[in-house]
């Protein structure tokens, strides 16, 4: 159960934070006296050994400077707790609480709903530092799996196979899976999934999100078919923000949190999904039945076995298959000179799907391009046996 513990003189803001966890939070609340501003964080945290608080908030009438000592002695001893700072905040207040170790800053007069979803926020930051501590003790701990999509061109439905990939997964590993939009300029994760973010790619790499993985949480958007999404700037001019470098650490905070980090990059060999292959343990390369697209995969192979770029796992995916193109399997493999793994027919639902921001895996119709998607979530599904992992590049065909 959540426990949350608040320091303040203010009995108006208490009654709000108590509205707010009885509105559906698990959970005690006590209130300290604001002299325990003062005291050492082990007295704060075995008032009740046998519920430990996951957040404590230091409220209005409090002193911020004890407030920030405070969080920053609590942050080294405590670091599974959320400290929730209470303050009209500043450009300079928020960068100080942010190195302290506040988790959050909220306006002393924020209405209840507005409270209740930021200890919400809270909880789950504590939660996953908690996991994350366990984890550190475990010299066995193995880093998410990193998934990088790909294609040479545009217009091959990546971002369709991306977000269905995203939602099989999800099946898989409920709030595990992390889908993140690398096309800064024009991505459509967002639309796709039928998200209105509020924080973008951009916020999670230039603010305080960039320093602290948990911070970095609380900016992404939860899906609801268990995904959490990083979706794109909406501003095109934002697209110079995000750096190489940005995506490298972002890619290794994510992956230290999450199962499943799906990464959906902009067509081509930019440096930002150069970036993303670098950490890539696998890469999806998605061709159309075209041959500028065809072509261009196997030029983009090339240009990335020369660079020693290429990610252990290899997975093709033949997008809009259709037998009366005029190319088969044969000649798509033999142009790209490896095989293709999963083949995606030609399909009025995916294009239905993409329009109404609903993908496929998520509640569509049983189809011959819904079974095929989740052949490819298939391949990541922990469960797959060595044998089937022998057989991942198995010919198929065009049905």
């Amino acid at each position: 159960m959540s426990r949350f513990i608040i320091i303040t003189t203010s009995t108006d803001f208490e009654q709000r934070v108590r509205l707010a966890v009885s509105d559906g939070l698990h959970g005690s609340v006590q209130r300290l006296p604001e002299s325990a501003i003062n005291g050492a964080p082990h007295d704060i945290m075995h008032i009740d050994p046998a519920e430990p608080p996951e957040v404590v908030l230091l409220g209005p009438g409090v002193s911020t400077d004890e407030a920030l000592k405070l969080a920053t002695v609590m942050d080294l001893q405590f670091p599974e707790v959320s400290v929730i700072l209470a303050a009209d905040s500043s450009p300079d207040l928020v960068l100080t609480a942010m190195r302290s170790g506040i988790r959050d800053i909220v306006s002393p007069g924020a209405d209840t709903p507005t409270i209740r979803v930021m200890l919400e926020r809270a909880c789950l930051s504590s939660a996953g530092r908690r996991r994350g501590l366990s984890v550190q003790g475990n010299s066995e701990h193995e880093t998410g799996r990193v998934i990088a999509v790909m294609s040479p061109k545009g217009g091959v439905g990546k971002t369709t196979v991306a977000t269905n990939l995203a939602m099989g997964l999800g099946k898989v590993a409920p709030m595990s899976v992390v889908i993140v939009d690398l096309d800064v300029q024009f991505g459509d994760v967002a639309s796709a999934l039928s998200l209105s973010p509020e924080h973008t790619l951009v916020d999670a790499v230039t603010g305080a999100a960039a320093h602290d993985a948990m911070v970095l949480k609380a900016f992404l958007t939860v899906h609801s078919g268990g995904v959490y999404a990083l979706c794109a700037p909406s501003n095109p001019n934002e697209a110079d923000l995000v750096t190489a470098d940005h995506i490298s650490y972002l890619i290794a905070q994510l992956a230290t949190e999450f199962k499943y980090v799906i990464v959906d990059t902009a067509p081509g060999l930019g440096e930002l999904a150069l970036a993303t292959l670098e950490q890539a343990t696998d890469a999806v390369w998605v061709v159309g039945m075209d041959i500028p697209s065809i072509k261009g995969l196997r030029n983009g192979l090339g240009v990335l076995h020369e660079l020693g770029l290429i990610p252990q796992g290899r997975h093709v995916v033949l997008n809009f298959a259709n037998r009366h193109a005029g190319l088969n399997i044969q000649d798509i493999e033999a142009t790209i000179r490896v095989p293709v793994d999963v083949v995606i027919p030609l399909s009025s639902a995916l294009p239905f799907a993409t329009n109404k921001g609903v993908p496929l895996l998520q509640e569509g119709p049983r189809s011959p391009a819904s079974k095929n998607l989740r052949k490819l979530v298939e391949r990541f599904e922990p469960e797959v046996s060595s044998h089937m992992r022998k057989q991942l590049h198995r010919r198929v065909v065009v049905s």
